[in-house]
């Protein structure tokens, strides 16, 4: 399951809307779950979580 939360910076001109995706991947050590989030443009979605 992923989360997603919507962002808008427009402080600067030409500002882009970022949105914060978190997923769940496994870990290869150890087999339990870690949590990656980051702050991700909003066209680049789908690339983060494939």
């Amino acid at each position: 399951m992923a989360k997603k939360a919507v962002a808008t910076f427009s402080a600067k001109a030409g500002a882009k809307t970022m949105v914060k995706c978190i997923r769940m991947d496994k870990s290869a050590k150890t087999g339990s779950y870690c949590f990656n989030e980051q702050l991700v443009e909003a066209d680049k979605v789908n690339e983060f979580f494939k």
